[in-house]
């Protein structure tokens, strides 16, 4: 038992320093655990990407993505320091900020990762124009357990929708199901977030084509006033086939968030790594191109949720003053 002790200690390596050769010299690198999300879905894209940029650009850096089953997950794991960092949703990060259901989290943002405009999608042919036309109607509102839903419910509450009472909600056990389900009239529209989201794609690109529902000014404008967390953000003219205008809406900010035990020289470190990183995070990873210093200070809901070692970092180039 006291063996295996010492096995099972030695595998746990948050953040340790462990030897290495590289071009027959020892350097000593440190160990980051990154947790992601399950398999297929675009956070583990997103963290396999940041991990292998960062590790190329810093070799005493040696960041692990793992999977894990998300963002409500990951918040306790690093909450017990079971993960030294992890990818988790601007909603459930929210929450955890704010102490929504729960105790505040002391967790801190150790960068944004991209930012998530939501809005609905029906058919081209459909007579549904407005949110307020959806209503009453079969709603695909993403997966059980995923952000999505989340975000929905904020963004309606702030034009005071309530999500299961006015809408015939459905939620889905793939997130993949959904583009069919409007197709064949299952659901009237289906709910999603972000620029090259797989749902958008699929409808956008099946037969007969899709048209978005965002909010309008008016009712961006009631969300903001409601829910200040939720960002305006703009979904880019051509983000999806025959999408030839820019799309307003609201959304918020994914982050990698770190434990708050993560000692400041460590997180220095990564953020100096990361930000001299970034067009190369960028090419490897189109969504990746907003992982930017001046973006992780405009998405945090306050500053002082920035991880104090990344803040000596902006301050040093001038992201923060």
């Amino acid at each position: 038992m006291k063996l295996a002790g010492i096995v099972w200690a030695g595998l746990l390596l948050f953040a340790g320093a462990a030897a290495a050769q590289e071009g027959g010299r020892a350097i000593t690198k440190t160990t980051i655990s990154l947790g992601t999300a399950t398999p297929g879905g675009g956070f583990p894209v997103y963290g396999n990407a940041f991990a292998e940029i960062l590790n190329a650009a810093d070799p005493t850096l040696s960041i692990e993505p793992r999977n894990t089953k998300g963002s409500y997950e990951n918040i306790p794991m690093l909450e017990s320091d079971q993960l030294d960092i992890a990818l988790v949703a601007g909603e459930p990060s929210y929450e955890a900020f704010m102490g929504i259901g729960r105790a505040a989290t002391k967790l801190k943002i150790l960068t944004a990762m991209y930012s998530s405009p939501g809005m609905f999608v029906v058919r081209a042919d459909s007579p549904y124009k407005t949110i307020r036309d959806l209503v009453g109607q079969p709603v695909a509102f993403g997966a059980k357990g995923s952000g999505l839903p989340i975000l929905s419910r904020y963004m309606l509450d702030g034009i005071g929708l309530k999500q299961d009472e006015d809408f015939k909600s459905i939620y889905l056990d793939r997130a993949g199901d959904g583009p069919a389900m409007v197709q064949d009239g299952r659901a009237a529209a289906l709910w999603g977030a972000g620029i090259g989201w797989p749902g958008f794609a699929a409808m956008a690109q099946a037969p007969g084509g899709a048209r978005f529902i965002a909010p309008d000014a008016s009712e961006i404008a009631r969300i903001r006033a409601k829910h200040t967390f939720l960002k305006p953000l703009t979904v880019p003219a051509d983000s999806y086939p025959n999408q030839p205008t820019a799309i307003d809406s609201v959304g918020s900010w994914s982050f990698v968030l770190a434990r708050e035990s993560l000692p400041d020289d460590i997180a220095y470190r990564l953020a100096r790594t990361l930000h001299r990183a970034e067009a190369a995070l960028c090419k490897k990873l189109p969504q990746a191109c907003e992982t930017t210093a001046a973006n992780t200070v405009a998405a945090a809901p306050n500053a002082a949720l920035i991880h104090p070692g990344v803040m000596k970092y902006f301050r040093e180039v001038g992201v923060v003053k």
